[in-house]
């Protein structure tokens, strides 16, 4: 079986290690870090990602801008993302029942399960 491949954008090394440690022990992921939003547009074309993890507070660019220049790509504009911010609360989340705009959310920090979860809810939405 093919691994499943996820994009991490966040400004926060350690988090983005811990992310992609979790997540490669934890199921069939191939898992890309990306720390400099400025850079997150070329690796996610090299890539290829089947879903993105994005931060929504960074320096430089902030996740909704990443978003809108992906959504102006052709090969990217399909691919999901999850936003990831510490500045929400889990209860709020929950609230919305996962999504807040229109896209996924996950408060920052959560569960390597709530993670997954979220995850394999967006790749069952592209088959």
């Amino acid at each position: 079986m093919k691994k499943k491949k996820i994009l991490v954008i966040d400004d926060q090394r350690g988090f983005t290690k811990m992310v992609k440690l979790n997540l490669e022990l934890a199921g069939d992921y191939e898992v890309k870090i990306q720390n400099n939003p400025l850079d997150a547009m070329l690796t996610a074309i090299e890539f290829k990602p089947d879903v993105i993890l994005l931060d929504v507070i960074m320096p430089d660019l902030e996740g909704p801008d990443v978003v809108y220049q992906f959504k102006n790509n052709e090969m990217l504009k399909d691919t999901p993302v999850i936003f990831m911010t510490a500045n929400i609360t889990k209860e709020e989340v929950d609230a919305q029942e996962g999504y807040i705009g229109g896209h996924a959310f996950l408060a920052k920090p959560g569960t390597i399960d709530e993670l997954i979860a979220c995850v394999e809810k967006q790749l069952k939405n592209l088959r």
